[in-house]
């Protein structure tokens, strides 16, 4: 049954009660400049255009404290064959293998850990990590795609379209051994994830969604419902049971591409900038967010600068909502307003 009225409104004020509770948290940010998930070159400089665009000062400037741990460096195989038409299998999966345990410390420290990539098959490996420190996770997928394909069923052969099957239990018989993941385990059931802002949904992964009855929606039911309910949903879906650590993994082109156009795969009729925030505000606002992926951003891609400062600038929104950034602005406390001072009063000043 869905959380309606009084029973929902007390579930966010317990939510936001260990919200205010966890003030002042700790933020550990990571780079992974990783593009060997797809075909397209570039999204390895998306970490370092998203700090360009003022990401640690944003960050700096909430109630929290930030660690940059910079970037990790991956090694890139000279001889990486295709495997199922699986490419670069073996590059893929030694760079999750070192996120995940980079992203396991920094989650294992007490940092609330925000990844910045790359492509999107670095999931495999930020919640992997995660899961090693928090293993009831729940994941909320922000993407217009669903990226649950499995070796056989992907069109392309990319793993950016495919790091969810990894982590799911249920497909775990659908799955070969492919080289390079031989470290990976499956962390997730199908239960313990959400996708929001889907659009183009291959196949396979229609068949896989619709047949292990994992929670999505769509673009149209966003339209449909309203962005409102559809969190509403998506908290009684993950957190009814019981309060555990969210990991958000949100991708640049769940944005429509007229706001996000520096990004390998856009597609039209997506979020929009009020949509998108009020995910990662409402996320914020459960004081639950344990982990945060926020992936292919491509400057390559860019047609121009402003298009490249656009789609970095909305990331930076993005993460710093995500971490309590609120549109009502950010304002230092005062105790009172100052009184008027009378005529003569300035006079004798």
């Amino acid at each position: 049954m869905a959380l309606r009225g009084p029973l929902f409104r007390l579930l966010r004020a317990q939510l936001n009660h260990t919200c205010q509770q966890s003030r002042a948290q700790s933020v550990a940010v990571l780079g992974a400049p990783f593009s060997r998930g797809q075909k397209r070159r570039g999204v390895e400089h998306g970490p370092k255009v998203i700090r360009d665009a003022g990401l640690i000062e944003r960050l700096s400037g909430l109630d929290c404290t930030v660690h940059d741990f910079g970037d990790l460096s991956f090694h890139h195989l000279e001889k990486d064959d295709p495997y199922m038409d699986v490419k670069f299998p073996r590059t893929v999966g030694a760079a999750n293998k070192m996120l995940s345990g980079s992203v396991s410390r920094a989650v294992g420290a007490g940092h609330t850990l925000v990844m910045l990539g790359g492509d999107h098959s670095l999931a495999i490996g930020s919640v992997s990590g995660h899961a090693e420190q928090c293993p009831d996770l729940c994941l909320i997928w922000v993407d217009a795609h669903a990226d649950v394909n499995t070796p056989v069923t992907s069109p392309s052969g990319n793993l950016h379209g495919q790091p969810v099957a990894f982590m799911l239990k249920e497909l775990q018989d659908k799955m070969p051994d492919i080289p390079g993941f031989s470290w990976m385990k499956p962390v997730l059931s199908s239960r313990d994830l959400v996708y929001i802002g889907l659009r183009d949904v291959d196949p396979g992964e229609h068949h896989i969604l619709k047949n292990l009855g994992i929670q999505y929606f769509t673009m149209r039911d966003i339209d449909r419902l309203g962005i409102q309910r559809v969190m509403e949903v998506t908290f009684d879906h993950l957190l009814a049971r019981k309060q555990r650590p969210i990991h958000l993994s949100f991708d640049i082109d769940a944005f429509d591409p007229s706001l996000a156009p520096a990004t390998g795969t856009p597609v039209n009729g997506g979020l929009t900038y009020r949509e998108g925030i009020y995910i990662t505000e409402e996320i914020h606002n459960t004081g639950l967010l344990s982990a945060m992926d926020l992936v292919e951003v491509n400057p390559v891609l860019g047609a121009n600068r402003e298009a490249i400062e656009a789609t970095a600038s909305l990331a930076v929104d993005v993460i710093a909502s995500s971490l309590g950034q609120t549109r009502e602005g950010a304002h230092v406390s005062i105790d009172e307003i100052p009184p008027v001072k009378d005529d003569t009063e300035q006079l004798r000043l």
